[in-house]
C-alpha cells in the first residue's frame, strides 16, 4: 500500500563503492533505485584518496543533485544514503551520510536501521564531554568511533558495535578504508557484489541491477567487511548471532525484483496471495491489488483461484510528496489524490481486494467505499500478511500500540470498520511457509515480533523491556 499515506515506511537504503573511477555517479544510480526506503533526504560522501567530500539535502536524489552537484564530487569510492526519517526526526542536519572531521581525519557514517539503546548510550557519552550535532540515533557510533583514537578504527569499530543495540546495517569509510557491518540479528538487509575490480555493498540487490554489479553474497548477521585497495577482510565483531530478518522486506518493503537473503520477492510476495488464496477462499468476480506492493500477492490469489486478476485500482505516479502530512485529515485525503477505482473494472462486480496490510484502518476504509463508490457490488478484503498487532522497534515507521486497530480490534470488528463484506490475514504460518526461508538446508530465520511481539532484543520500552523471545 502507499507507504506516505498509511504511517508505514522503511528507515533508509545504503549503498557503497571501492575501487571505481566514477564512483559517485555509480552511488547516484544506486541510490535512485533505492528511493523506495527513502524520500525525505538523500546524500553522497566520496573519497578521493585524500578527503572525504560530501554533498547531501532534503527531498528525492533527483532533486538533492539537480544543479551540477554531483559532477563535483571527484572520488574512487564513495557512500550514499537515502532517508525516511523515523529515530531523531527530520531535518537536514540529519540527512546522511554524516561527516565528521577532525585531526586525524575524515569519517562519513550511513545507517539503515534503528538503535534501541541509543537514548541511553547519548546520555552517557555527553556526560563523558560529548556534544551531539544531530538528533540521528547514526551519531551515537561516531562518537563512540572517536572513544580510544589511538587504537586502529577496526578494533574500535568492534568494540562500538558491540555496545549499540538494535537494527543496523552501518557503512563507515574514511579516507583508506571502507567497513561494512551488520546487527547480529541481521534485522536489515544488506548484499556484497562487485563491479569490475570495485567493491559494492547495497541494501538491496536491485542496485547492483541498475548498476551492473555481479552479487557475491549477503553480510552476515555481526559480520565486519573492510574494504581498501587491499581487497576486501571478512571479520566477525560477536558470535552471539542469529538470523532474524524483518518480515515486512518481503511482504512490503523491497522492490520486487531485489533478492533478499536468496529469496526473490516478488515470487515471495506470489506465494503469499496463493497462500492467502488457500487459508481465505471466496467467490468474487474480479482480484485487484492496492499497488504496488500488494500486486504480487493479488496475481498469487487470482492464479490458486482461477479469478481474473483486474487492474481494479490505479495509481497516480504523479503526485508528488507535499502532501506527506501527520494529520488523519491529510491523510485520508491522500488516498483520494494517489489512488483510482477503475469503474468499467469494478462495477457490478463481486472484487477481491488483496493488500499487504492494516496500520490504522483508515486507509482500507476509503479504498473499500472507493470501490463501492466505483460500482462494486460486494468487496472482500484480503491481506496477504497476519494482523500487525505490535509496534516496531527497529527502524520501521509503525504507529504506536493504540493505533494499530489489529491490537484492540478483532478481524470481525475491523470487517466492519473499514466496511468489507469479508475479511481475512494471512496466518503466521502462511506466511513463514509462502516465504520459504525455513525450507533452506539451514534454517534461517526472520523477525515476527510486530505479529507475535517476540522481539530478538531488549527494546528499551518499559511494557516490553522483558519481553524477549
Amino acid at each position: 500500500m502507499l507507504a506516505e499515506i498509511k504511517g508505514l515506511n522503511e528507515e533508509c537504503g545504503v549503498f557503497g563503492v571501492w575501487g571505481h573511477e566514477n564512483a559517485a555517479q555509480i552511488t547516484y544510480y544506486a541510490l535512485h533505485s533505492l528511493q523506495h526506503r527513502g524520500q525525505e533526504g538523500a546524500g553522497i560522501v566520496v573519497n578521493d584518496g585524500e578527503q572525504l567530500v560530501g554533498h547531501k539535502g532534503l527531498g528525492l536524489i533527483t532533486e538533492v543533485f539537480s544543479e551540477g552537484q554531483l559532477e563535483k564530487l571527484k572520488g574512487k569510492a564513495a557512500i550514499g544514503h537515502v532517508r525516511y526519517a523515523t529515530a531523531g526526526g527530520g531535518g537536514y542536519e540529519n540527512v546522511q551520510p554524516l561527516l565528521f572531521r577532525s585531526q586525524t581525519g575524515g569519517l562519513a557514517l550511513a545507517h539503515n536501521g534503528n538503535l534501541v539503546n541509543a537514548h541511553l548510550l547519548k546520555y552517557e557519552l555527553e556526560m563523558q564531554g560529548s556534544i551531539f550535532q544531530t538528533t540521528s540515533d547514526t551519531e551515537v557510533l561516531a562518537h563512540l568511533l572517536k572513544r580510544n583514537s589511538e587504537f586502529p578504527l577496526l578494533e574500535r569499530a568492534k568494540v562500538a558495535l558491540n555496545k549499540i543495540q538494535g537494527a543496523y546495517a552501518f557503512l563507515m569509510m574514511t579516507e583508506t578504508e571502507m567497513l561494512v557491518a551488520l546487527d547480529p540479528n541481521g534485522f536489515r538487509p544488506l548484499a556484497l557484489g562487485k563491479l569490475g575490480d570495485a567493491y559494492v555493498v547495497a541494501s538491496e540487490t536491485c542496485a547492483f541491477d541498475i548498476v551492473g554489479a555481479e552479487y557475491i553474497r549477503d553480510v552476515e548477521p555481526g559480520e565486519l567487511l573492510v574494504i581498501s585497495d587491499q581487497g576486501i577482510n571478512s571479520q566477525t565483531f560477536t558470535s552471539n548471532t542469529q538470523h532474524a530478518i524483518c518480515s515486512m522486506e518481503y511482504i512490503y518493503f523491497s522492490r520486487p525484483d531485489s533478492n533478499i537473503a536468496g529469496i526473490n520477492v516478488h515470487a515471495a510476495r506470489k506465494n503469499m496471495g496463493k497462500m492467502l488464496a488457500k487459508e481465505a477462499p471466496i467467490e468474487a468476480d474480479v482480484v485487484t491489488g492496492v499497488p504496488d506492493s500488494s500486486i504480487s500477492a493479488a496475481i498469487g490469489f487470482a492464479e490458486a483461484t482461477g479469478i481474473p486478476y483486474e487492474l481494479g485500482l490505479i495509481k497516480n505516479r504523479y503526485v508528488g510528496r507535499t502532501f506527506i502530512q501527520p494529520s488523519q485529515e491529510l491523510r485520508e485525503r491522500g488516498v483520494k489524490m494517489k489512488l483510482s477505482a477503475v469503474r468499467g473494472i469494478v462495477e457490478g462486480k463481486r472484487v477481491v481486494m488483496i493488500d499487504d496490510s492494516i496500520v490504522r484502518g483508515t486507509t482500507s476504509r476509503r479504498i473499500v467505499q472507493m470501490l463501492r463508490d466505483a460500482g462494486a457490488v460486494e468487496v472482500h478484503v484480503r491481506i496477504a500478511a497476519p494482523p500487525i498487532i505490535n509496534p516496531c522497534y527497529y527502524g520501521i515507521d509503525t504507529s504506536t500500540r493504540e493505533e494499530l486497530i489489529a491490537s484492540s480490534h478483532s478481524v470481525e470488528q475491523i470487517c466492519e470498520e473499514i466496511g468489507a463484506d469479508s475479511l481475512s490475514f494471512l496466518s503466521q504460518e502462511g506466511l513463514l511457509e509462502a516465504i520459504g526461508r525455513n525450507h533452506t538446508n539451514e534454517f534461517r530465520g526472520q523477525c515476527m515480533a510486530c505479529f507475535n511481539g517476540c522481539y530478538p532484543t531488549p527494546t528499551y520500552e518499559e511494557e516490553l523491556v522483558h519481553n524477549k523471545c
